[in-house]
């Protein structure tokens, strides 16, 4: 993970770098976290509609200690509001050309870079359709984990996992809320999309995003920071992941769970 502030200031090295792994990858997704104190100026700013705004409702899978995580494996389950929901199985940091073929020219197998002031990461990420309720049942404990997964993501995920690993050993992490909202602004031509995440303790994260073919990323990329910092948007602060807060977070609550639990 690069850690300039822009990544036109990369040094030649990684910018060649950067530039190989966006000539291998299917899409490039430029992202930006905004801090909470600004969330909502950046909303009215932008003119988005809350009553647009899909709910979803997010799960992950992991050790307590974080073992996939560490691993750069992720395992999610989505239900999402008004149609089926998802499940996936990402790999992060991936060099698209080091991928087997089979996984490479899978058509559930999406390569992306995603980019943010201060950082980029490249992921293979293996998706599924998958009914709301079977979600359900799954976190509820009522059917297997593995279950949920297509034979294609269990082998993805055993060629990655850290041994002994087990996909119906791992713990629920969840649920988040999340609200989508996909919108244009009326002085911009360019589709963004907003999500909320919603976390236990009451914080939230507000990331907003734009995707874009990996030849017009630096092109969209300039345009896309003209235009929010021209919107009062700060692109200098800390910027957080929202999958990494979530996991962070669900970890500690299981780890406290634990402790409790141990108390006489």
């Amino acid at each position: 993970m690069a850690t300039r502030t822009r990544l036109t200031d990369l040094p030649g090295e990684e910018l060649t770098k950067l530039l190989d792994l966006m000539g291998a990858s299917d899409t490039v997704e430029l992202k930006v976290t905004v801090p909470e104190v600004q969330q909502r100026s950046t909303v009215t700013a932008l003119g988005v509609d809350p009553l647009d705004a899909q709910i979803r409702q997010v799960f992950f899978f992991d050790t307590p200690e974080l073992a996939l995580s560490t691993a750069g494996v992720v395992v999610r389950a989505r239900r999402v509001q008004g149609r089926s929901g998802d499940t996936v199985v990402k790999l992060r940091p991936v060099v698209p050309d080091d991928l087997p073929e089979d996984v490479r020219r899978s058509r559930t197998v999406g390569v992306e870079v995603d980019a943010m002031p201060g950082g980029y990461v490249c992921s293979a990420s293996m998706k599924a359709k998958v009914d709301n309720a079977v979600i359900r049942e799954t976190v509820a404990g009522r059917r297997p984990l593995r279950k949920l997964l297509t034979k294609e993501q269990r082998s993805f995920y055993a060629a990655h996992a850290p041994e002994g690993v087990e996909l119906d050993g791992l713990s629920v992490l969840g649920p988040l809320f999340v609200l989508k909202v996909a919108f244009t602004p009326e002085d911009s031509k360019r589709k963004l999309v907003g999500e909320m995440w919603l976390y236990p303790d009451g914080t939230r994260l507000l990331e907003l995003s734009t995707k874009c073919a990996p030849g017009e990323a630096f092109q969209v990329g300039l345009e896309a920071r003209a235009y929010l910092e021209r919107h009062g948007l700060d692109l200098e602060g800390e910027q957080q992941t929202k999958t990494r807060k979530a996991l962070e977070f669900f970890a500690a609550e299981l780890s406290a769970g634990r402790s409790d639990d141990g108390k006489e």
